[in-house]
C-alpha cells in the first residue's frame, strides 16, 4: 500500500504543486491520477520514488517512510514508465530491459535471461531483443519501457502518461496489455493520465485533482461516474459520463431469447454455429454483418451493436463462439437504467472530497467519505 498523509509540495518560486494530500493507494490495485495540466498529478507520482521530495507530510510505501530510505535504492525497487518510453538509444532492447537487474548486481547472464523472458511477457518477439529503440514502433518502444520497469519484479509500478504519445489503436492495444499483465502480476500501480476514458478503463480507483494540487474526489470508476463529488468533477467527466458507466457493466445478467425465425430478418450462422450476418427474407437488402457479444462484453458495446442491427437484436455467443441467443435493445436499455440507479443508490449522497477510507465510530462512512461502490471494472 502507498499512503500519503497530509502531504504538501511547494516549489522555491512559491508555486503549490500538491496541497494537503491524504490518500491511500491499495496494494495490488490500479490507482489512476487524473486532472488538467498543472494540477499536481505527476508531482504526486514522482514523490513516491523521491524524484521529488515533499515539503511536509509523510509518504509510506509498504509501511516505510520514503524519506527514511536511500533515494537510489528506493527507485531501484519501484518500476517507472514514462511517456516516449525513455529508452537508452545506444543500447539494445535486451540491454535496456536488463538495466535495473544489472544495477542490483544480478550478473549479466541472469539479467539478460530475465530480459528475454519479459519480451514474451509484454508481447514482443524474441528477435526484438537484438534491435535498438529507433528500430521499433512507438507502441513497441512503450512495451519495452514496461518490460524494463518490471525487470526486477518490483511490487510498485509508476506510470506517467505512458501511452499518451501513440495513436488511438495502439493505445487501446497497450491498455489491453496492461490489464492482462495486471491480472497475472497483481502489482500496485499508480497511473497518471489526463484522459478520463483511459482512467475509467484501467483504474480500480480514480483520484481527481484540480489546479493547485487539491484532491477533489477519489473513488471507484462506477462511484465516480454515478455520483461525482461536485460540479468540477462532473464537468471533468464530461457530458457522456452515463455512457462511460455503461462500459463498466456487463451483459451477464441481461436476458436472452432464441433467435427469431420467419420474420423479415433471420440470423445466418456458419457451419460451426457462429452468427455471421442478418439476412433479409426476400434478398432485397444486403446482409448486415453481426458482431457477436459474450457475457463479459459491456452494455455500451451491446447498445452500439443493437443500434447497428436491423432488428435491434444483439447476437450472444459462448466462449467457443457458438450462438446462445439474442438480446433486445429494450432489455439492454432496462439493464442500463437499473445499473445507473444502483450506482447512485450504492454511492449515497454527495459529500465533500476526501480520499481516506476512515469512517465514523462504528466504521460506517461519514458525510465526507463516499461509500465504496460495489461495481467492478471489466475488461
Amino acid at each position: 500500500m502507498i499512503q500519503f498523509d497530509t502531504v504538501h509540495k511547494r516549489f522555491p518560486n512559491g508555486t503549490t504543486a500538491v496541497d494537503d494530500l491524504t490518500l491511500e493507494m491499495p496494494e495490488g490495485g490500479v490507482t489512476v491520477l487524473v486532472g488538467s495540466s498543472g494540477c499536481g498529478k505527476t508531482t504526486t507520482l514522482r514523490m513516491i520514488n523521491r524524484m521529488v521530495d515533499p515539503t511536509s507530510g509523510t509518504i509510506r510505501v509498504g509501511g516505510k517512510d520514503v524519506l527514511e530510505q536511500d533515494a537510489a535504492e528506493l527507485r531501484r525497487s519501484i518500476g517507472y514508465v514514462i511517456q516516449q518510453s525513455g529508452l537508452f538509444p545506444h543500447r539494445t532492447v535486451l540491454d535496456n530491459i536488463a538495466t535495473v537487474p544489472l544495477l542490483l548486481g544480478w550478473g549479466r547472464k541472469k539479467a539478460r535471461a530475465r530480459a528475454a523472458e519479459l519480451l514474451d511477457t509484454v508481447g514482443l518477439a524474441a528477435d526484438a531483443g537484438k534491435r535498438y529503440p529507433h528500430q521499433l514502433s512507438g507502441g513497441q518502444q512503450q512495451r519495452v519501457g514496461v518490460a524494463r520497469a518490471l525487470a526486477a519484479d518490483p511490487p510498485v509500478l509508476l506510470m506517467d502518461e505512458p501511452f499518451g504519445a501513440v495513436d488511438p489503436v495502439v493505445r487501446t492495444q497497450l491498455q489491453d496489455e496492461l490489464l492482462r499483465l495486471q491480472r497475472e502480476l497483481n502489482k500496485t500501480i499508480v497511473f497518471v493520465t489526463h484522459d478520463i476514458d483511459e482512467a475509467v478503463r484501467l483504474g480500480d480507483r480514480i483520484a481527481v485533482f484540480r489546479t493547485g494540487g487539491h484532491l477533489v474526489q477519489c473513488a471507484s470508476p462506477a462511484e465516480l461516474l454515478a455520483r461525482p463529488a461536485d460540479d468540477f468533477v462532473a464537468d471533468f467527466l464530461g457530458a457522456e459520463r452515463g455512457l462511460k458507466l455503461l462500459s463498466l457493466t456487463t451483459l451477464a445478467e441481461v436476458p436472452q431469447a432464441p433467435a427469431p425465425e420467419g420474420g423479415a430478418w433471420t440470423l445466418r450462422l456458419d457451419s460451426a454455429g457462429a452468427p455471421v450476418a442478418w439476412r433479409h427474407k426476400d434478398g432485397a437488402a444486403t446482409d448486415v454483418p453481426v458482431r457477436p457479444l459474450r457475457d463479459t462484453d459491456s452494455l455500451l458495446a451491446a447498445l452500439n451493436e443493437s443500434l447497428s442491427a436491423p432488428t435491434g437484436l444483439v447476437a450472444r455467443v459462448d466462449e467457443t463462439g457458438s450462438l446462445t441467443g439474442v438480446t433486445s435493445r429494450e432489455d439492454i436499455h432496462d439493464r442500463a437504467g437499473a445499473a445507473h440507479e444502483r450506482g447512485r443508490a450504492v454511492c449515497g449522497p454527495v459529500g465533500t472530497a476526501r480520499a481516506t477510507q476512515d469512517g465514523g465510530p462504528d466504521g460506517e462512512p461519514t458525510e465526507t467519505t463516499p461509500a465504496p461502490a460495489t461495481a467492478k471494472r471489466t475488461t
